[in-house]
């Protein structure tokens, strides 16, 4: 009698597990540029749920509903409060009416921005400046990221590569001063710098079935610095990490902050997503790596687009210079950019994709101007 109570208790059980298997997801990147000049002070802006920054977010968040979105540039604290805030005083409260979203599953990430070296990295002669930080920042944790989810985090899966080293990544692109055709950084400075500006995380969510592994990051822009190109090459190397991370699942060197070493298991279900601060055809930058990412045979680039990316760069000085379809820009920067992405494995079958940028005639323009970025998104099939 027990073994059929038994076998019809995981007949239930599989069939609730069937049920809640959905067949299509919506996942999203956003950079909501929710920063502010000292430590706790974005947290006690979101406090009484009236920031109206983050109402704008919000609405973006409720009108698209995605089922598991990165925020970059929101601050990282240890016990999570400021993403824990964010998701439960403004994305689960109607924001103009609109329906809100629950997210159960809330991850904040670890940053090395604004992480205090205590080394000169600029080479200006002085230390604990914000660019002497492991990633730059005024205060630690600021610029980072959170994952918010409908579905399950695996918290004790999580991998982080926040103190990776940079010279471990094999043909690192290693700064050089011009001038002298020497390193930027001595050997005793680039032996300790770390890869990562703000982390590279892989975070594995159960839905339904499938196990996603969300491998989310957030490079140093290519810019703000000298002609060594210290930030142009850092830009490239950490957007390359993950073509490593996709080509190489046995590699030695790739060791997280857990002590495992490794990439992404072949046959895995996964998203690369972020602001990545590069664009494959326009802009500064060493593209080289951005161009190498979406050619990756183990993802495709569903290329989302947007009327209101078109309609913005009309009539731009910068417009004529741009090479790129403009649908796909997502960035209202440098004339207008494609720098955010969401790439999923091929394992997930796209469905649909775009970009949120309406036109400035749609009533709904204004909510987008919480940040010069865009919330890019795609729904895909699991199978």
């Amino acid at each position: 009698m027990r073994l059929v109570l038994v076998l019809i208790g995981t007949v239930l059980l599989n069939s609730f597990v069937a049920a809640q298997s959905p067949s299509t997801i919506r996942i999203a990147t956003y950079n909501a540029s929710l920063y502010g000049k000292k430590s706790g002070q974005i947290l006690e802006r979101l406090r009484d749920g009236r920031d109206q920054q983050a109402e704008k977010v919000a609405r973006v968040v409720q009108t698209i509903r995605p089922d598991v979105l990165l925020i970059n540039e929101i601050d990282y604290d240890a016990d999570g409060a400021t993403a824990k805030t964010l998701a439960e005083l403004y994305f689960a409260k109607p924001q103009r009416k609109l329906s809100p979203i629950d997210y159960p599953y809330v991850y904040s990430v670890s940053s090395n921005t604004g992480v205090d070296s205590q080394l000169d990295l600029d080479q200006n002669g002085r230390t604990n400046g914000p660019a002497d930080a492991w990633g730059f920042g005024v205060y630690p944790g600021q610029y980072s990221m959170a994952i918010y989810s409908r579905y399950p985090i695996n918290y004790s899966s999580i991998r982080s590569f926040q103190k990776l080293l940079w010279k471990d990544l094999p043909d690192a692109k290693r700064p050089v001063d011009p001038k002298t055709a020497l390193p930027y950084h001595d050997d005793e400075l680039w032996n300790q710098l770390r890869l990562s500006s703000k982390n590279h995380v892989d975070v594995a969510i159960q839905i339904g079935e499938t196990v996603l592994h969300v491998l989310a990051c957030h490079p140093t822009p290519p810019v703000f610095d000298g002609p060594e190109d210290r930030n142009g090459c850092r830009n490239h190397d950490e957007i390359k990490f993950w073509d490593h991370y996709l080509s190489n699942p046995a590699a030695d060197w790739l060791v997280d902050d857990q002590g495992n070493s490794g990439g992404l298991a072949v046959g895995e279900s996964f998203v690369i997503m972020g602001d990545l601060n590069s664009d494959s055809v326009d802009g500064d930058g060493k593209r080289q790596a951005i161009v190498d990412l979406l050619a990756n045979d183990r993802l495709y680039d569903p290329q989302p687009k947007s009327k209101g990316a078109v309609a913005d760069s009309a009539g731009k000085k910068s417009a004529a210079r741009q090479k790129a379809d403009p649908a796909l820009d997502t960035a209202k920067f440098g004339g207008n950019l494609r720098v955010d992405y969401v790439l999923p494995s091929r394992t997930l079958k796209r469905k649909d994709a775009g970009v949120v940028w309406p036109e400035k005639t749609d009533p709904d323009y204004e909510m987008i101007t919480a940040s010069d970025h865009r919330m890019v998104w795609v729904d895909v099939e699991l199978q």
